[in-house]
Formats: structure tokens, C-alpha cells, sequence
């Protein structure tokens, strides 16, 4: 169940963000990403998820090309983004509801996942009501309410306060001691045991004399 890449560069706009990047990640290791804002660490993260396609090199989950089967990579990860990905208009337990049946959960799920994520008499609020915190816990409510062996996680932590990071903690801990694997972009240092780091200055595209990019 490996998840590498080799020799990935990322173009964007016109822009050469970053280049020759390898990553490798076995099943029951966290891969943390860091950098500055702007190096790349999101555009990694959609490279990952198969949202969109490397300039070169390519991503592959144990030996087949994610883009040889676009569908079935979507359906082993979930991927939490800068944007909740809520529906403002609908309630906590309906937003869960949808993802789960889109992702083959169970109902029997989403309750537990409300409790797990202390969202208990949250569930029928629309998620417009929400604060940032409550916004970000019901986003991460997806990653407890459907199994998937890969988590693309961007800034996980925005918003939280100190209890619910430390739950977001015991999540990722238990997913990756389950044989799972974690891929986290964040500023923030975290404490995740068996965790590679990946410094996105290291692959950093820099220019040329005539203005080109390397």
C-alpha cells in the first residue's frame, strides 16, 4: 500500500513552484509537509488527491499510477482543504449524511462521529451558525464518519482550540497505528509518532540570471 512520488515538479499559473520532489510513505507513517506560505504545500497536497496533474514526474499507490484509475484513488483518501467543504444552508448531521452516502458509510456512523467530534447539540444547527472552531470540527467529522487508508489534511489545526487539537491528534494517531497513512501540510509543529517531514524549500524553483526558472 506505498504511496510515492518521483521527480514531481508543479507549475502554476506560469509559474514553476516546485521541482524534482520524491516523497515515499508506507502504510502506518504520517508524512508532515512544511514551508513557507507559497512553496507549494496545498498545490502538493491536490497533486496528491489526484485534483489535478504533476508538470512531470507522477504519484503512484503501490505500483499503478493514480491517474491510471482517477476514481478508485478518490474513493481511499479523504482530503480536507482551507475551505470546510460544508453546506452553510444544511445541518451538521445532514452535511454528514450526504458525505457518508456518497462515500458508502453507515447512519449508525454519524452518531458516533457527532460525539466523537463533540458536536453534540450541534447536529441539527445550520452550518452557517457555526464559529470557525465548530466549522472546521464538523469538516473533520468526514475523516471519523467513512474509513479511507489515505488522509490529505491542509492546516488541519485552523481554529481549534487546544481540546479539539488534541482530539485531532488521537484521530490521526489512531488512523495511523490502524495501518493508515497521514499526509499533513501545516505551519504548526505537530506531535505525531512515526512522522516523515518534507521541507517544500528544499524543492524550491528558483530563477535563472535570464529570468527563467530552473
Amino acid at each position: 500500500m506505498r504511496f510515492f512520488g518521483e521527480n514531481i515538479s508543479c507549475i502554476r499559473g506560469e509559474r514553476l513552484v516546485f521541482s524534482n520532489l520524491n516523497f515515499s510513505i508506507e502504510p502506518g507513517n504520517a508524512l508532515i509537509i512544511t514551508g513557507n506560505n507559497g512553496s507549494g504545500k496545498t498545490s502538493l497536497l491536490r497533486l496528491m488527491a489526484g485534483l489535478s496533474r504533476p508538470a512531470s514526474g507522477h504519484i503512484s499507490w503501490l505500483d499503478g499510477d493514480i491517474w491510471d484509475d482517477p476514481e478508485t484513488h478518490h474513493t481511499r483518501l479523504h482530503f480536507i482543504g482551507h475551505l470546510t467543504a460544508l453546506k452553510s444552508t444544511l445541518s451538521v448531521k445532514e452535511n454528514l449524511e450526504i458525505w457518508s452516502r456518497l462515500h458508502g458509510g453507515r447512519k449508525k456512523n454519524i452518531v458516533e462521529t457527532i460525539k466523537k467530534l463533540n458536536l453534540e447539540g450541534l447536529e441539527d444547527t445550520h452550518c452557517q451558525k457555526l464559529s470557525a472552531g465548530q466549522k472546521q470540527r464538523a469538516s473533520l467529522a468526514r475523516l471519523a464518519a467513512n474509513e479511507a487508508p489515505l488522509w490529505l489534511l491542509d492546516e488541519p489545526t485552523t481554529a481549534l482550540d487546544a481540546i479539539s487539537v488534541d482530539l485531532l491528534y488521537s484521530m490521526i494517531k489512531t488512523h495511523i497505528k490502524g495501518s493508515g497513512i497521514c499526509v499533513i501540510a501545516t505551519n504548526t509543529a505537530l506531535s505525531i509518532e512515526n512522522c516523515l517531514e518534507l521541507n517544500m524549500q528544499d524543492f524550491a524553483a528558483g530563477p535563472k540570471h535570464d529570468g527563467e526558472f530552473l
